[in-house]
């Protein structure tokens, strides 16, 4: 987990072909929020295939109203309502190594597809075409990761100094840990937003979420319980 020497040397790479939008300066200096890469014990979890949308958040918020998206089937963004929504699903947040896992779908590279520069084909906001959402998936069937601005469970702190060594979310004061947001700066207006694609990028919580469910994978006790087979 984190931003790798490998990974930064790929962003290098792509400054030096002039595959950058401006000097990457403040990338480079900010790498520390990501850093230092460690390994992480992840369990077993279920995690949504791609972001709530406007029309699932209303299965719990039926008066959620969303000016960010076109559709229904359009990642649903939260602001004020964020904790309303939070208090009535029936399933948490994912720490934000539980994200990053699901991200990189095991790989080691920049994104899922590889060191390359991630192009606007990448980013994905709508999910009503199912051929395009499936085109979208990452090794793990994991659509649009880090297209929005997805809120994870962990508290910000810049950097993975001192961080537990399994996937459980840091917690204490302060704003939670974005990770994304690739596709609420669309259409790209050539300030490098891709960075915003990559797998280990990383922020704090400012304005409106989007929301990826996660919930703990049901036990054989549990499948018992409610008169399941196996």
């Amino acid at each position: 987990m984190g931003l790798s020497d490998a990974e930064l040397d790929a962003v290098r790479a792509i400054e030096r072909a002039d595959g950058a939008d401006d000097g990457l300066q403040a990338f480079f200096a900010g790498a520390v929020r990501a850093r230092p890469v460690r390994e992480v014990r992840v369990e077993p979890f279920l995690i949504a295939r791609h972001p709530l949308t406007v029309a699932q958040v209303r299965h719990w918020l039926p008066e959620y109203e969303d000016g960010f998206a076109d559709s229904a089937s359009s990642t649903a963004r939260l602001e004020g309502d964020l904790d309303d929504l939070l208090g009535t699903l029936p399933f948490r947040l994912p720490s934000e190594a539980e994200w990053e896992y699901a991200a990189r779908a095991g790989t080691t590279t920049l994104t899922f597809r590889g060191d390359g520069r991630p192009d606007e084909d990448q980013v994905l906001d709508d999910f009503a075409d199912e051929e395009r959402t499936a085109a979208a998936e990452n090794a793990f069937g994991l659509a649009a990761m880090g297209s929005a601005n997805e809120i994870c469970a962990d508290v910000w702190i810049p950097h993975f100094t001192d961080a537990p060594v399994d996937a459980r979310p840091r917690t204490g004061d302060g704003p939670r840990v974005v990770r994304g947001g690739g596709g609420d700066l669309y259409p790209w207006q050539g300030c490098d937003e891709w960075l915003l694609l990559l797998s280990a990028t990383r922020d704090a919580f400012q304005d409106f979420t989007a929301i990826r469910p996660v919930a703990s994978v049901p036990t054989s006790q549990g499948h018992a319980e409610r008169g399941g087979n196996t």
